[in-house]
């Protein structure tokens, strides 16, 4: 009877053993508030395992990734085929939510501006530096525009939400897409810098006439008002769950490495500026048994937490593109 108890003991602690794995990751900002809820929520539902996710921006969560440095990355923005031929892991991206950047404001006594997409552009570029400019006016009729000078605030990060941004302002414009470009970390004509996307919102928080984007939750939660666009249908688009879902849904096909851009999509209800944002995942683990572990948190998040993004104005995954990535996050080895 005594070895019996000994046995089971020690089976206790090998199974409890084998189950206790910390796992480490860094990336996206855009995504940290569901992230850290899917995170926690997966830990307490699994004893032994810790999540570690540092917030640090998508691009330095991709010179982490690819290092070997972390267990699994986060990006906002799509790697490269020259990133990913540089990199020391073989990676897949596994899209987890979709989200919506914002043009957010501090202009006093007002609470709401339409920006058209030229207009944001020429706004970055530097071109537009008064509220009162006659094209925010044109695109704002019956809104009293102060005559105050716009502060431009931006990343000063390698950020996938600057590249959702800048993807979108070179479909919108030619100067912008013949200058500064997209990128990650483009060079910025004006303005000052903010780490991730909680010190842009506290930067326009802070500075009257400010302008910045952060992702939707992020304007949500400081309270910032943020600024209707012109969708490539011509019509004023508010963020919202909707209006990504319907970004998304102009999507004809989803390639199969998961790499792609929404950002000024077509149809009437679709918000411009949407994006899928990634977990960036080692197709062969160094460690087998975080592997697995990783394996089953991705597949989780996949299937169960997609239930819970609304509530933190993501938008889910179409369920089509569930069952396809099922099959690749089943496919880790």
């Amino acid at each position: 009877m005594k070895r019996t108890l000994i046995a089971v003991g020690l089976l206790v602690v090998a199974l409890s053993t084998a189950q206790a794995q910390k796992l480490t990751g860094a990336g996206a900002t855009f995504p940290y508030p569901v992230y850290s809820k899917w995170f926690s929520e997966y830990s307490a539902a699994h004893p032994g395992v810790e999540i570690n996710y540092q917030s640090i921006g998508s691009g330095g969560g991709i010179r982490q990734v690819t290092a070997g440095l972390v267990d699994f990355g986060a990006s906002d923005m799509p790697m490269t085929d020259d990133m990913l031929a540089s990199s020391k892991i073989k990676l897949i991206h596994i899209p987890t939510v979709l989200g919506a950047v914002v043009p957010i404001f501090n202009v006093p006594g007002v609470s709401d501006i339409k920006f058209s997409g030229d207009v944001l552009a020429d706004i970055y570029l530097g071109k537009i530096a008064n509220w009162k400019d006659p094209r925010i006016a044109k695109d704002n009729p019956g809104v009293n525009l102060p005559d105050q000078k716009i502060t431009v605030v931006h990343r000063s990060d390698g950020s996938g939400t600057s590249f959702i941004f800048t993807d979108y302002l070179s479909k919108v414009s030619s100067d912008w897409a013949n200058g500064p470009g997209k990128g990650p970390s483009p060079s910025w004509p004006v303005g000052v810098g903010g780490k991730g996307n909680e010190n842009v919102a506290g930067l326009v928080r802070q500075l009257p006439g400010a302008v910045g984007y952060v992702e939707l939750i992020y304007a949500l939660q400081n309270n910032i008002s943020y600024g209707e666009v012109k969708n490539s249908s011509g019509k004023w688009v508010k963020a919202s769950i909707a209006g990504v879902t319907a970004a998304a849904a102009n999507l004809k096909q989803m390639p199969a490495d998961y790499r792609v851009s929404i950002t000024n999509a077509p149809g009437a209800t679709s918000y411009p500026i949407s994006s899928f944002t990634y977990l960036l995942i080692p197709a062969h683990a160094a460690d087998p048994a975080k592997g697995k572990v990783i394996k089953d948190l991705v597949s989780w998040i996949v299937k169960y937490g997609e239930s819970e993004v609304s509530a933190l104005s993501y938008a889910p995954l179409p369920a089509g593109l569930v069952e396809k990535e099922l099959k690749s996050i089943y496919a880790l080895q």
